[in-house]
């Protein structure tokens, strides 16, 4: 028996990098996947590919597409018990340099697409007699980063609104969690990745070579392993007394500096 047997989760995001992954190990683990984001050719292929799926159009930052999401997975699934906040976009830029068009954007994607989607599908998970949602902060939610300041206030605000999430929804047997990952080799940390005619390997290696020099355990993180924290959050069975916690998955990264 899988750890997610008779779940419906919907996670944003899910085209690629971390929601891919997440999708397909909750998949894995038994659980029937709303595969939601903007990216529709490779979210379409994603949830093809995972089986028992369905793939929607969702662009965090609208009301309206939330609830055609809610009504798809309803369509389809007759409940939603699980929702991954995952979607996100990070933009380099020191902090007077900033557009505010481009702060916005940042707040637009991460900070208020969050914040729909607790807003939206909350009361359905609660209508099905409870469940988890997970949100994904950043490493930068509990500390600081240079040039990427727009994208720390948004994970900041993250953490937050996990915390009073929480404590609004447990009567409603929600738990609500937090991701907050360190670097991790995905599209938004390597844009090499999306660039047909790069050097993705040579590219993987001078971020893995940077991560050795920063992160105490010597490399860059994997998505697949942010997906086996967020299926554990998920998973009432591992994590049921669990809730308003932020969990930093980085290497170590934040533990400190070595003089070794």
């Amino acid at each position: 028996m899988g750890k997610l047997d008779g779940r419906v989760v919907l996670i944003t995001g899910a085209a690629r990098g971390q929601g891919e992954q997440e999708a397909r190990l909750f998949a894995a683990e038994g659980a029937r996947i709303v595969v939601a984001d903007v990216l529709d050719d490779q979210g379409e292929a994603v949830a093809k590919d995972i089986g028992n799926a369905v793939y929607v159009h969702l662009d965090v930052s609208k009301e309206e597409d939330w609830g055609a999401a809610v009504r798809t997975a309803l369509g389809a699934f007759g409940k939603i018990d699980g929702l991954v906040n995952n979607a996100g976009i990070l933009r380099f830029n020191e902090l007077v340099s900033t557009p505010l068009d481009e702060f916005q954007q940042i707040v637009q994607v991460n900070q208020v697409g969050a914040f729909l989607g607790i807003k939206t599908v909350a009361p359905v998970i609660a209508d099905a007699g409870g469940g988890s949602i997970v949100n994904t902060a950043s490493y930068t939610g509990v500390t600081g980063m240079a040039y990427v300041g727009s994208y720390t206030a948004t994970k900041h605000a993250i953490v937050g609104l996990t915390r009073v999430a929480a404590l609004e929804l447990a009567a409603k047997k929600i738990r609500v969690n937090a991701v907050c990952p360190g670097a991790i080799d995905t599209a938004m940390s390597n844009p090499a990745q999306l660039d047909p005619t790069a050097n993705t390997e040579e590219a993987a290696e001078a971020l893995d070579g940077l991560y050795r020099k920063l992160v105490p355990l010597g490399r860059v993180g994997r998505p697949e392993e942010v997906a086996r924290l967020a299926l554990f959050l998920t998973a009432e069975e591992d994590s049921a007394y669990i809730t308003g916690q932020p969990f930093v998955i980085d290497g170590g990264w934040l533990a400190g500096v070595s003089v070794l």
